[in-house]
C-alpha cells in the first residue's frame, strides 16, 4: 500500500468495498495519530479552541473509548468496562499522571482488538445495540458494514476538531 509524505496508508483507489472501508478508517486513524505528534505533555493537554475544553489527548482518549464500544461492546457483544473511569465515561477526562504515550498505547490496543474482532466477519454480520444506543437509531442491531461507516464518520469528525485545536497550538494545518 502506498502512503502519503507523511507516513499514512493511502486507501487503494479500486478496492473492493470491505477493503475499501478498511483503509479509509486505518488512513482517519493514522491522521488523528499525526495531529499529536511532535508535540509535549502541555501542548496535548491545551483547549485552544474557546469555548470547547477539547484537547488532543482528550481525543486520542475519546477514541479509544469509541472504538471498544462500537467494536467490543456492540459487534462482539462483549460487557468490558470503559478505557477510562474519570468523567463521563466518554474518554475526554484528563489526568495529571496520564500522558500521550500512555493514551496512544491504550488507543492502539483498542485498534489491534478491533481489527481482531471483525477479522473473517461478514459485512452482514451484526452486532446489538444497548437500549440507549438503539433509541438514538432506531433499531436493536447495526451490521460491521454500518459500524465501519460509522467509524469512518467519527474520525473524521474528530479529525477536523484535532486540526483546528493544532493550527491554534503550532500553526501546523492541512493532513
Amino acid at each position: 500500500m502506498d502512503t502519503t509524505p507523511d507516513g499514512r496508508p493511502i486507501p487503494p483507489p479500486h478496492a473492493g468495498e470491505r477493503e475499501g472501508l478498511e483503509s479509509w478508517l486505518d488512513f482517519h486513524r493514522a491522521t488523528l495519530e499525526l495531529k499529536c505528534s511532535g508535540l509535549d505533555d502541555r501542548q496535548l493537554r491545551l483547549a485552544s479552541v474557546v469555548p470547547s475544553s477539547m484537547t488532543l489527548l482528550g481525543l486520542v482518549q475519546h477514541l479509544a473509548e469509541v472504538e471498544r464500544n462500537w467494536f467490543q461492546r456492540v459487534f462482539a457483544g462483549r460487557d468490558v468496562p470503559p478505557v477510562y473511569e474519570e468523567g463521563s465515561g466518554d474518554g475526554f477526562t484528563l489526568v495529571p499522571g496520564r500522558g500521550i504515550d500512555e493514551a496512544l498505547g491504550l488507543w492502539r490496543a483498542e485498534v489491534a482488538r478491533s481489527r481482531e474482532l471483525i477479522a473473517g466477519s461478514s459485512l452482514e454480520d451484526a452486532g446489538k445495540l444497548s437500549e440507549e444506543e438503539a433509541g438514538h437509531i432506531g433499531g436493536q442491531g447495526v451490521s460491521l458494514r454500518w459500524i465501519l461507516v460509522h467509524m469512518i464518520e467519527e474520525y473524521a469528525r474528530h479529525n477536523g476538531h484535532a486540526d483546528l485545536i493544532r493550527e491554534c497550538i503550532d500553526g501546523t494545518t492541512g493532513a
